[in-house]
């Protein structure tokens, strides 16, 4: 379980990266753009380290706003559920998330 979740993210932090590198390509081009909430969903589901080294790292979207606070936003949230993790153990909140998903277990 471990391992894959560590292929996940890695998988995911490398397409939320080349997705922000193609959409600032696209920018700077013309070109049709990768939406904005398309960016932040990748950033959202686990590419949050992958999206915000993409954007330091070729000056994309470092500005706009909202779109700058909702990134932010979804950084603070996976450095409180690492904690959570860390603070708990995985098995711990595991159980946790699960009976918050359904109660009456």
């Amino acid at each position: 379980m471990i391992l894959g979740a560590a292929l996940f993210l890695m998988v995911i932090n490398v397409t939320a990266f080349l997705a922000f590198v193609y959409d600032k390509a696209c920018a700077v081009r013309g070109h049709r753009r990768v939406p904005e909430s398309n960016l932040l969903m990748l950033a959202f589901v686990g590419g949050s380290l992958g999206a915000v080294s993409a954007q330091q790292m070729v000056r994309h979207k470092t500005r706009k706003e909202p779109f700058r606070s909702y990134l932010f936003a979804i950084v603070a949230l996976h450095v409180c559920a690492l904690s959570f993790l860390v603070v708990l153990g995985p098995e711990a909140a595991w159980n946790l998330a699960s009976e918050l998903v359904d109660p009456g277990r």
